[in-house]
């Protein structure tokens, strides 16, 4: 019997049809998401995805990593494990699960290490301990190698396998510490402040094997970075695989990748040296052939143009004879002139003796005397006759005569002479000159006149 009335009911999805629709939902609500848990369930078939629950203390969410992606994990997540994930939310179709597909997967806590990290590194850089212009060059024969890693290591055995390999002949002292935990940071230190103070080595090489962030987080130390800034010594940072980097890579004066690749670095390779050397022999002994060939060819060429040196020394020999004939010629010759010179200067020095010339001097100096003294008595007798005349002309003109022929001088008492009567007045004094003396009198009286 059919059903003639309609069917009123919602309609129902299929179970697809609401997964697919949940799924959609999920992905486009939850773009992408951060979650951190411990690791439960942890399965990896054949296939090489992983399988795993993320839970806490109440809940749980099943998670799902591909190969693709999980294949750069290391080391490889264990039961346990506090991890933190990065992925989108979705739904497994076929069973209906709610789960997160997996992108990237981290150790708990590696956000806050990688923010220190980040941290130190720009404090660091700021201070130029990242410099290119502080970095010392690394030798590139060195005599001497210096090695702060583990005594029991693989990086250890790494480094002395290449350089056994490549130049035995390098002496290598360990400085042993320890590579991981928090004491390590100070032994790390210590071991370059004691290779430093050591003196031996002329590179150092610092670092270990490979490692999770946290076992290589003491070459992200501040301490272990400015021991390394402080060493003298070229230091090289070899800490882990090519991947990883530290704060050490960017303080030391060269990264290596690893510690064998450090190895590399600093030695050189002795089979290269072999081949250099045999290189410089062949060119050396090349080099040598020609020379000794240019040698021979220029002392052919000097041969024939030497001359036989006997003949060079009779040549000198009678040069030298010819020179001493006409040196003894030259010098009698310069005698001979030098005596006739010599007899006519004697006989110039005859005619001009100094004791004929002070005779004949002495004989004029007498007839010069003999002049002068009749010359000074005629001067005496004409000077005479004058004075005597002078003498006579004065006496007629003196006043002394006419004091003689009775006239007298007057002078009053300031000594002027009286020449006119007006000139004195009763009672004035006065002086008269006669011949034989001095009058002093008094005036009386004045008259003028010729009285």
């Amino acid at each position: 019997m059919k059903n003639v009335f309609p069917d009123t009911r919602p309609r129902a999805l299929s179970v697809s049809e609401l997964n697919h629709q949940a799924r959609h939902l999920l992905e486009s609500s939850f773009m992408q998401v951060w979650v951190e848990g411990e690791l439960s369930g942890f399965s990896r078939p054949s296939s090489g995805h992983w399988y795993f629950s993320l839970k806490d203390q109440k809940c749980q969410v099943r998670c799902a990593m591909f190969r693709g992606l999980n294949q750069r994990i290391r080391p490889l997540p264990k039961e346990g494990d506090q991890v933190r994930i990065r992925g989108k939310v979705t739904l497994y179709e076929n069973r209906g699960d709610f789960q997160i597909i997996v992108e990237h997967m981290e150790p708990a806590g590696l956000g806050a290490l990688q923010q220190a990290f980040e941290e130190l590194k720009r404090k660091l850089q700021s201070e130029g301990l990242f410099e290119v212009g502080r970095k010392k060059p690394i030798p590139t024969l060195p005599t001497h190698i210096g090695v702060v890693t583990s005594p029991t290591g693989a990086a250890i055995h790494d480094i002395l396998t290449v350089l056994a390999r490549r130049c035995p002949a390098i002496p290598v002292t360990l400085y042993p510490t320890t590579v991981q935990g928090k004491p390590a940071t100070a032994e790390i230190a210590r071991a370059i402040e004691l290779a430093q103070a050591h003196g031996v080595a002329d590179v150092l090489v610092i670092g270990r094997g490979g490692g999770s962030l946290e076992d290589l987080w003491c070459f992200n130390e501040e301490a272990v970075a400015r021991a390394i800034a402080a060493c003298a010594i070229p230091t090289v940072s070899a800490v882990g695989h090519e991947t990883d980097v530290t704060i050490a890579d960017f303080v030391a004066d060269l990264r290596a990748p690893t510690p064998s690749a450090a190895a590399e670095k600093i030695s050189p390779d002795q089979n290269d040296m072999l081949r250099q050397v045999n290189d410089c022999e062949f060119r050396l002994a090349n080099a040598t052939r020609r020379a000794l060939q240019r040698l021979n060819t220029k002392l052919e060429h000097l041969s024939a143009r030497l001359r036989d040196p006997r003949r060079e020394l009779l040549e000198k020999a009678q040069r030298l004879d010819d020179l001493e004939m006409r040196l003894g010629k030259a010098i009698a010759q310069r005698m001979d002139r030098s005596q006739v010179r010599s007899t006519h200067l004697t006989q110039r020095l005859a005619m001009q003796s100094p004791r004929k010339q002070l005779a004949n001097s002495r004989e004029a100096l007498d007839r010069s005397c003999l002049q002068l003294g009749k010359a000074m008595e005629r001067i005496l007798a004409k000077l005479q006759d004058r004075l005597e005349h002078t003498a006579g002309t004065l006496n007629v003109v003196s006043p002394l005569a006419t004091l003689g022929r009775g006239y007298a001088i007057v002078r009053d008492d300031q000594g002027r002479i009286i020449r006119n009567a007006a000139d004195l007045a009763a009672g004035d004094q006065i002086s008269t000159r006669v011949a034989n003396g001095t009058i002093t009198a008094e005036v009386t009286s004045v008259s003028q006149g010729n009285d």
